[in-house]
């Protein structure tokens, strides 16, 4: 997949989801990563990308019901709608997009308050809206690159619980709607566990791993029958990583299930996965999700350090800065040494203020930090060493200290 095709999200604003009471992220990479003490917040931000993913694909009421409805959903003590604010491009220095989506709870349920899509065309012209729905009925502008002067189109959908994004952009005359709405639903959110990849599922070739990984035999022998080389390289770099380990196979048994099997050396017996290490299996799982032939535009995973070797760590974030050319990748993370392997750049750092609400502050801006590095120091150490400005859970709850 060539480079400049990648969507690319800039920036994020979320309003009264959880802890997230009031949180922007701007310039955002192409591989960030949130670090940040028990509850400040990590889990929540990946959470946001999740369920506006199942909002498109599950519906809002589905992804609304998982969490609680708003009672468990919006910030505890506040009222007002969830509102989510993207922004994003959909290759390189195409103009900026935004979109923004505000969430209320009536007496039937969830419903859509406020959806619309905003960039503009030249750069010194002015932002309009090309798309602008407010509970179930708006406007939108037809074309493959909307304009200002364009005419708008009326739209009623079937309900206000409805996205508008989701709904026009099944449509082909909406190419703009339709760019988003595939972007999102592609989104792959990875909770990955070592049970989960040794489960032994009915045989048949699966093109992508599972948020939980328990279809990983289906995804070995899709890349044995269909990318064989790439296959290949994901072996060279686990045996590079797992000592001694030689070969890792799928094959189908009687039953019509499929079995993973890993061969170390030097025994000629291959062992089932089952019986494999849990590090083995989770970075077997992490490597096919990196090295997807045909990867997702948007990848999470959360907490890649479980059950991993330290020393494995900073290598696995050169892997995930490596993907980050061809897919957009966001990590939470405890371990020094994964954030070792990360740059200043890259780097949140969660916390929760005074009111309990979760804010954050990229290890770039922080005072000094940029200096350390310069000459030689590395994040992991930093931190542990305690340079950042807050984060801390053994001092003042993480937040940040008073000068």
């Amino acid at each position: 997949m060539p480079k400049q095709s990648i969507p690319r999200i800039e920036y994020l604003r979320v309003q009264n989801y959880r802890a997230l009471h009031d949180l922007k992220l701007e310039k955002i990479t192409p591989l960030t990563v949130f670090l940040g003490p028990n509850g400040s917040g990590k889990s929540t931000i990946f959470d946001v990308f999740a369920f506006l993913s199942e909002c498109f694909t599950d519906g809002l009421r589905k992804a609304w019901e998982k969490r609680g409805r708003f009672r468990e959903l919006r910030t505890r003590d506040t009222d007002g709608n969830i509102v989510f604010e993207l922004k994003y491009r959909e290759i390189k220095k195409s103009p900026l997009i935004t979109y923004h989506l505000a969430i209320a709870e009536g007496t039937k349920g969830p419903y859509v308050a406020e959806e619309w899509l905003q960039w503009r065309r030249a750069e010194r012209g002015g932002y309009f809206k090309f798309l602008d729905f407010k509970e179930g009925e708006g406007k939108v502008i037809t074309g493959e690159m909307p304009d200002e002067q364009d005419e708008r189109v009326f739209e009623k959908l079937e309900s206000a619980e409805f996205l508008a994004v989701s709904t026009l952009g099944q449509f082909a005359k909406h190419p703009r709607v339709s760019a988003l709405r595939k972007f999102i639903t592609g989104w792959h959110l990875s909770y990955l566990t070592a049970d989960n990849t040794r489960s032994i599922p009915e045989a048949g070739a699966q093109e992508r791993l599972s948020p939980t990984g328990n279809n990983l035999p289906n995804v070995i022998q899709y890349l044995s029958e269909q990318h064989p080389e790439r296959l290949e390289k994901i072996l060279d770099i686990l045996s590079y990583r797992v000592p001694r380990l030689e070969k890792v196979e799928a094959s189908i048994m009687q039953d019509g299930r499929i079995l993973l099997q890993i061969k170390d050396a030097p025994f000629a017996t291959l062992i089932l996965a089952k019986f494999a290490s849990d590090g083995t299996l989770k970075m077997l799982a992490y490597l096919t999700v990196l090295h997807d032939p045909y990867p997702p535009q948007l990848i999470g995973i959360e907490e890649p350090e479980n059950h991993l070797h330290p020393r494995l760590l900073p290598e696995l974030a050169e892997e995930c800065r490596a993907a980050s050319a061809n897919t957009q990748l966001m990590v939470t993370t405890h371990s020094p040494f994964f954030i070792d392997g990360i740059r200043p750049q890259e780097l949140w750092v969660l916390y929760r203020d005074k009111n309990g609400y979760t804010q954050a502050k990229r290890t770039s801006e922080m005072r000094g930090i940029k200096e350390f590095i310069d000459e030689g120091a590395s994040l992991g150490n930093l931190w542990m060493e305690d340079y950042f400005e807050f984060g801390n859970p053994l001092k003042n709850q993480g937040a940040p200290r008073k000068n």
